[in-house]
């Protein structure tokens, strides 16, 4: 084993019980002992050094090409063990030289335009159509859920288009901006639970053509309209706007873009409401395996990034909330239930991918439970008289929009 892979390990792992089999077949053991044992193999000498220059990336990397298995345990195992433990214990200086290169040219890795935001688009959200069923709740609520006590992932991402509708403060007949609408479903309960008219714009075809048939097949069509269109060309005035787990995709070159383009299409009185993952410590760089192969051009925004371009945007900042916890509970749903379909998206896919999937979805989960990773609600208005001066009526009409949603989800009897 590389001496410098064995450093490493030592001073990361304090707590646990790790046991990392080399390329050699020989094994090492880290950590005190305790909790239930993770045992990690390495096939290749070259991944071995590739885990020492670079592990952000050469840990998913040789997961993925099967160069790394666990033995037991499963890779989220693995990543809690190490993540837990360099809260305390950093990884060596020389591992972390690459974030500092990473970080210069960040601006030059999410420069965004319309055709290059399309083909990022594309990577993600336009592969088969299928994989997102396996792991997705019903609805494809592709974006953090909000827990309550006891409640599921259905219910759980029902909650959350409450909480969005609540906060958005919509009366019938006003005109709402979705922007980066995804399937479709958040828009769809919008305009049946406010009676309001929405516009959806997204750049994947798949989504594009998905939405457009449930708002038909819903009997929608004359009051929701999706549209596969760059937000930055989009036309007119809208009374609110609301944008769900698009803006992790903007690129911190384009958030001044972006917050104007927001204020020119909101009405005088109008409210904007964007739903964020964020980081709460100061701005870095996108994980390298997020931006290779998950997200290429995405970048998760330190507060201080955001707020920075809203001011300079001319709007107001008139409520911000930090989901903290929510968003590693739905990972771990999601993750769960895209491993008890393992089968069924190797089928659809392949082994590689689905090694990959689940590297992404761990990794997620555990980036939120130890690297500071929350989600950013920011509720934003031209005028500072377009809300109530109290967060009264959020509760109020989240309470009403809850006893709603009970009678529409109740079973039917016959004949009603």
């Amino acid at each position: 084993m590389l001496i410098l892979l064995d450093v490493m390990l030592r001073r990361i792992v304090r707590r646990g019980d790790l046991t990392f089999i080399d390329a050699n077949g020989l094994s090492h053991r880290y950590g005190d002992g305790a909790g239930p044992p993770v045992v990690a193999r390495v096939r290749e000498r070259r991944v071995e050094w590739h885990l020492v220059l670079d592990p952000q990336l050469a840990l998913g990397e040789s997961y993925m090409r099967g160069a790394l298995s666990m033995e037991r345990g499963r890779i989220y195992d693995l990543l809690e063990l190490l993540l837990s433990n360099a809260e305390v214990h950093p990884v060596p200086v020389w591992a972390r030289g690459l974030d500092v290169a990473r970080y210069l040219i960040r601006r030059a890795a999410q420069f965004n335009p319309a055709g290059r935001a399309r083909r990022n688009v594309a990577h993600h959200y336009d592969i088969d159509g299928a994989i997102y069923d396996l792991f997705l709740d019903s609805d494809r609520q592709y974006s953090c859920a909000y827990f309550t006590p006891g409640a599921d992932l259905e219910e759980a991402q029902l909650a959350k288009k409450r909480h969005l509708a609540a906060k958005l403060a919509i009366t019938p007949q006003q005109r709402l901006l979705d922007i980066g609408s995804g399937w479709g479903g958040l828009g769809l309960y919008l305009a049946k639970a406010a009676g309001c008219e929405v516009t959806g714009v997204t750049l994947s075809t798949q989504q594009h053509q998905i939405s457009n048939e449930r708002a038909a097949r819903e009997g929608l069509s004359r009051s929701v309209r999706f549209e596969f269109i760059d937000y930055r060309k989009v036309v007119g005035r809208f009374d609110r706007i609301v944008s769900v787990g698009m803006f992790e995709h903007v690129g911190v070159s384009h958030y001044g873009t972006y917050f104007k383009k927001v204020r020119d299409l909101l009405s005088e009185n109008g409210v904007a409401l964007i739903h964020t993952i964020g980081r709460s410590e100061p701005p870095t760089v996108t994980n390298p395996f997020i931006a290779k192969y998950i997200f290429p051009g995405g970048y998760i925004p330190a507060l201080s990034e955001v707020a920075a371009a809203i001011e300079r945007s001319g709007l107001v900042i008139t409520d911000v909330e930090v989901l903290r916890l929510h968003y590693a509970e739905t990972l771990r749903a999601w993750r769960e239930r895209f491993l008890a379909n393992w089968d069924k998206a190797a089928a659809i896919l392949d082994e590689k991918f689905c090694r990959m999937w689940e590297f992404y979805l761990a990794g997620s989960e555990t980036a939120f439970r130890y690297q500071g990773l929350v989600v950013f609600q920011l509720q934003l208005a031209k005028r500072v008289t377009a809300l109530p001066i109290t967060r009264d009526y959020i509760w109020d009409d989240e309470q009403r929009l809850l006893a709603q949603d009970a009678i529409d989800r109740r079973p039917r009897l016959a004949g009603e």
